[in-house]
């Protein structure tokens, strides 16, 4: 959604409000994220929220304005009073109005972020209990990636942990997400048991992954970092521990972290199929069933010919 000058100045005041790209503690605001997608509904955020204490302001001024003004000790006495019809249509028409306005961004903003087309790179996420597995289409990598093993061991220790123990406690993977920085990359987003749902809120977008269907989304990251998240669907007694990091690298680096990742999957393809091939191989031509009696009956043949 493209916005003036003028609007973008008046959102200014409460920009420094706006959290950074992963959620913090005791954030008052929706952070702005790094992508447009999370750009527009932060913009989206601020109107509805700049309209919102705009009525409240009138509202509750009016209210306490009747409160005060017309009180019993000051002498007002209550007494019935017809309808206004003129009053009746303005705070009609004006909240439908406000609505309308409201809805024409959020939907511009739900279209953009099913517009999959001219992506450059696609991958395929997929839900288990529970982690999560990275498939990256024609470029053969893949991977799986879940909670790292030290906030593992730290969950199952008995013992509160504190910062000082892990910075990322249960926000922390074995292998990250890895994608490159003003790339379009598109994800089809699935389930292999339950409904799991992956959500990067630095991404500014939530797709749910159900078993049998694959859900499309996009993204266009525009600086480098790691980024957090977290499965968003209860999937299970371990819906809590399955995690999402994805980490935003410049082209170059991501091409030859590719290119690393392929060689590693080639020598463990490579070292699995090894001791297949040293293993003796049995022949596979089947006996002749007529074969073994004939050779056995020569055989019997000779002997009673020898003793004779």
């Amino acid at each position: 959604m493209q916005l003036s000058a003028l609007a973008l100045a008046a959102l200014t005041p409460l920009a420094a409000l706006a959290g950074p790209a992963d959620p913090v503690r005791w954030q008052l605001n929706m952070g702005k994220g790094v992508t447009s997608t999370a750009h527009n509904a932060y913009i989206t955020h601020m109107w509805g929220l700049w309209v919102c204490v705009v009525i409240g302001v009138i509202v509750f001024g009016a209210m306490f304005y009747a409160m005060f003004k017309f009180r019993r000790s000051k002498g007002a006495v209550a007494s019935q009073f017809s309808h206004n019809t003129k009053a009746e249509i303005i705070w009609t028409v004006i909240p439908v109005i406000i609505l309308i306005v409201l809805t024409i961004p959020a939907v511009k903003n739900l279209i953009k972020i099913y517009d999959t087309r001219d992506s450059q790179l696609t991958v395929r996420v997929t839900g288990y209990q529970w982690m999560w597995k990275y498939e990256y289409l024609d470029q053969g990598v893949a991977y799986t990636s879940r909670l790292d093993r030290k906030s593992d061991e730290l969950r199952q220790s008995g013992k509160s942990p504190t910062e000082a123990d892990h910075a990322h406690y249960l926000l922390d993977v074995d292998n990250p997400l890895v994608l490159p920085v003003g790339a379009k990359v598109r994800f089809m987003i699935t389930s292999d048991d339950v409904i799991h749902s992956w959500w990067v809120p630095a991404l500014g977008f939530k797709q749910d992954a159900n078993p049998g269907t694959v859900n499309g989304a996009w993204t266009i990251i525009e600086k480098p970092g790691v980024y957090r998240g977290q499965c968003a669907e209860l999937c299970g007694k371990d819906h809590g521990f399955m995690p999402i990091v994805v980490k935003a690298v410049p082209m170059a680096e991501f091409q030859a972290w590719l290119y690393d990742q392929r060689q590693a999957q080639k020598a463990a393809e490579a070292k699995d199929a090894a001791p297949a091939a040293a293993a003796p191989v049995a022949s596979e031509t089947p006996a002749d069933p007529a074969a073994a009696p004939a050779e056995s009956t020569e055989t019997a043949a000779t002997a009673a010919a020898a003793k004779g």
